[in-house]
């Protein structure tokens, strides 16, 4: 029977980095450190990283594709640029 192994690591923080960690697992009701550091994760994947790198704007392309593939979405095509505009 297989199981969903999450890896695991063991990780240095700083004292200050540490205190931050535990603020996020007391504010968030969280019952691990791992789990508030899956929150922060989450957080900065929404507010920095950006969007042709979040797993949603690739799904959203690729459903598109699947659109114009099925002939449900018309496709546009251009010389120029200006011609788009």
């Amino acid at each position: 029977m297989l199981c969903d192994v999450m890896p695991q690591a063991v990780i240095r923080l700083s004292e200050h980095a540490n205190r931050v960690v535990n603020v996020v697992k007391a504010k968030e009701g969280l019952k691990d450190k791992s789990a508030a550091l899956e929150c922060i994760v989450e957080a900065f994947e929404e507010n920095i990283l950006d969007p042709p790198f979040r797993p949603e704007f690739t799904e959203s392309l690729l459903e598109q594709d699947r659109r114009i593939r099925a002939g449900k979405e018309k496709v546009i095509k251009a010389k120029a640029m200006g011609d788009l505009f």
